[in-house]
């Protein structure tokens, strides 16, 4: 069984990404320091918990295991935090990344799948982004990502680096059979935030400006579901193993849904009042983001079967109601 070094493996998407790696016949190797992540969601291969800051770590792991892919889904990535400690978000995901990707040069492990996103395009209102669209991030978290996708493509031309590159947009979901699923500690991410509104473990959901030149006044975002996400890193990793070169591709529906869209279907798939209340704008926030993308779909054949809102939705509250993790 050929083996693949995930990093971030014990967060939300890694450990997703770890459960389609063992589907189609990989051994995933989790490889977190646990800052984010949780030690109960590895489940599906080895544990090495190490911080990609430990170069020696790295090392150690990439000489006992052979990976021969890595997916690199670790990284800091909460942009309020990016706006106001931007420090933090350069020196972990940049050096962070550097540090892997020289290991796996070292090594020999030339094939990589990185998780980037859609806030390198920043705020470009009424374009649906495709690959080719201008990168202007808004803040510390989306300027980083772009920075390891340039250090990629630099490692490339030096070393013979291979890399796909997804930018996707906001990821929600769960593992339809609720052997993993969306857990964060302080929680930060709109559909889990739903859920504990109605489930009473938060007075209120806040919604951060209701004044944004949209339709209902909230921000519009292309939600995909994990398990299409980590679909499409599996997808890629073939791209790669087939001999294939280096590219980026978006992995967005195409659809664009507003929080209060989205506060909607929670309350249609639950039976249940969302209570929510409105807040300020929240700084680095763009209005809307959507992808305008179909090089996925003709390049990886991968289709965003699972991409609804009732389905996102349906499949999280199942986790929501009867999973949690403990460090």
């Amino acid at each position: 069984m050929q083996t693949v070094l995930v990093t971030g493996g014990a967060g939300y998407i890694g450990s997703h990404a770890c459960k389609a790696l063992r589907g189609a016949g990989f051994q995933p190797v989790t490889f977190d320091n646990l800052s984010t992540g949780w030690a109960d969601a590895v489940k599906f291969g080895p544990f090495v918990r190490g911080d990609l800051m430990d170069r020696d770590a790295l090392d150690a792991t990439f000489a006992d295991h052979r990976p021969i892919a890595v997916m690199h889904f670790a990284a800091f990535s909460q942009v309020g935090e990016a706006m106001r400690e931007p420090g933090k978000y350069w020196r972990n995901n940049v050096t962070g990344s550097l540090n892997l990707i020289e290991a796996a040069v070292a090594h020999g492990c030339l094939d990589i799948v990185f998780s980037s996103t859609c806030a390198t395009y920043g705020d470009q209102d009424g374009v649906m982004l495709d690959e080719d669209c201008s990168q202007q991030p808004l803040n510390a978290y989306g300027a980083s990502k772009r920075a390891i996708e340039d250090m990629l493509t630099d490692f490339g031309a030096s070393n013979g680096l291979k890399s796909v590159i997804f930018r996707y947009f906001n990821v929600a979901g769960a593992d339809p059979e609720a052997e993993i699923g969306e857990f964060h500690r302080p929680e930060t991410h709109l559909v889990p935030l739903i859920l504990d509104a109605i489930d009473g473990k938060r007075e209120a959901l806040t919604v951060f400006g209701d004044d944004y030149d949209t339709p209902d006044g909230t921000c519009i975002r292309d939600y995909v579901h994990v398990m299409d996400l980590v679909d499409g890193h599996v997808r890629g990793l073939n791209w790669l193993q087939r001999g294939r070169g280096s590219r980026v591709f978006n992995l967005g529906t195409g659809r664009g849904f507003s929080v209060r869209a989205v506060i909607d279907a929670g309350r249609a798939v639950t039976n249940r009042e969302v209570p929510w209340k409105p807040g300020p704008r929240r700084p680095g926030d763009a209005t809307a983001l959507a992808s305008g993308s179909t090089r996925a779909a003709d390049e990886l054949g991968w289709r965003p079967e699972r991409s609804t809102l009732e389905a996102m939705i349906t499949d999280a509250w199942r986790w929501h109601q009867n999973g949690h993790y403990d460090r």
